[in-house]
C-alpha cells in the first residue's frame, strides 16, 4: 500500500501545514474508493482500529468516545425534552450509538451520503456501528441538505456530526446549512455541529460560530480532548432557538449509577459545564 511508510501511516493536510500525526500500522483491514471518498481502515500498535477517509483520521478505537459522548450529549443534554433527534452524517454509527443511550430519546433519523461508509463501519468497526442496531432509528443514505428541506420543524435536536471542511464538507460550515437546520426545528431546538480546533484554525470556529449565531438567538462553543485529531482539543458549535438557554448547565444530570449503565466513559455533567470555559485568547476571539 502506497500511502504506508516501512508499516507507518502519515496524516498530513492543507489545514495543519508543517505537521503530521503518524501511527504504525499491523494489517491494512479495508482500502478502496466510495463514490465520494477513499476509505482505509487499519489495525494498529497503538490505536486500535482506525478509520480514514481521504488520508484524513476520522476515529481511532482508543480515543473515539470522547468525541462521540460529547457531540451527542451536549446538545442533548442542553435540551429539556430531546425525543426526536436528526444526526448528518456519522456513517461510523458511534453517534447513533451515543444519542440512542439519552433516556428521553425515542425517534433517532439519520442521513449519511455515503453508504460505503457504513458498509465499512459495520464490517470493521462494530464497536461504533453498534448504533446501526437501535430499534430508535430510521436511517437514510441521501444527502443531509436535501433531507432537510423536505422536513420542517420536525426535530428537537440536529447533529452534525461531519469531516473536516475540505471537498462537499465544506458546505456544512456555511450559514446557509445553519438557517436549512433552523428551519427543520421544532421550536426551543437545538442544533451542534463539528467546528474545528482552536489550535490550528481559529478563524474556521470564529466564523462557524459567527454563522450560527446569525442564525440562532443564543450560540457558543464547546470542545473535548481526543489526541488523535489535530492539536488534541475538537470543538463545536451549539445553537438553540430558546434565547435564554444556559449551556453550560445541563438540564438533565446523570448520576453515577446512570453513568455505568449507559456506559460512559468520558460524558458527565462537570464535563459538560467545562467544556464552555474557553482559554482566554479563544474567550475574547469569539465574544
Amino acid at each position: 500500500m502506497d500511502k504506508l511508510q516501512n508499516k507507518w501511516f502519515k496524516e498530513s493536510c492543507e489545514m495543519w501545514p508543517g505537521a503530521t500525526f503518524t501511527f504504525e500500522v499491523k494489517e491494512v483491514l479495508q482500502s478502496g474508493k466510495s463514490q465520494y471518498q477513499n476509505i482505509d481502515v487499519f489495525d494498529t500498535t497503538s490505536l486500535g482500529r482506525v478509520l480514514v477517509l481521504d488520508d484524513i483520521i476520522q476515529c481511532t478505537q482508543k480515543d473515539e468516545f470522547s468525541y462521540q459522548e460529547m457531540i451527542s450529549f451536549l446538545p442533548l443534554c442542553c435540551h429539556k425534552n430531546p425525543e426526536k433527534v436528526l444526526i448528518v452524517g456519522g456513517g461510523d454509527g458511534g453517534v447513533a450509538r451515543e444519542v440512542a443511550k439519552h433516556p428521553k430519546v425515542k425517534e433517532i433519523v439519520q442521513v449519511e451520503i455515503d453508504e460505503k461508509v457504513i458498509e465499512v463501519s459495520k464490517k470493521y468497526l462494530q464497536f461504533m456501528a453498534v448504533g446501526f442496531d437501535s430499534e430508535k432509528l430510521e436511517l437514510h443514505v441521501g444527502d443531509g441538505f436535501e433531507f432537510m428541506k423536505n422536513h420542517s420543524q420536525e426535530f428537537d435536536v440536529i447533529i452534525t456530526d461531519s469531516s473536516d471542511p475540505i471537498g462537499p464538507a465544506v458546505n456544512l460550515f456555511l450559514e446557509n446549512y445553519f438557517s436549512l437546520m433552523k428551519s427543520a426545528l421544532k421550536p426551543n431546538g437545538i442544533v451542534c455541529s463539528q467546528a474545528g480546533t482552536i489550535w490550528n484554525d481559529l478563524d474556521l470556529v470564529t466564523s462557524t460560530l459567527g454563522y450560527c449565531r446569525n442564525q440562532f438567538p443564543a450560540a457558543a462553543y464547546a470542545y473535548t480532548t481526543v489526541p488523535a485529531y489535530p492539536s488534541g482539543p475538537i470543538g463545536f458549535v451549539i445553537g438553540s432557538l430558546d434565547k435564554n438557554i444556559k449551556f453550560d448547565q445541563p438540564t438533565l444530570v446523570f448520576s453515577r449509577e446512570d453513568e455505568k449503565a449507559m456506559n460512559l466513559k468520558y460524558y458527565n455533567s462537570d464535563i459538560h459545564k467545562a467544556a464552555f470555559v474557553l482559554p482566554t485568547f479563544v474567550k475574547y476571539r469569539l465574544a
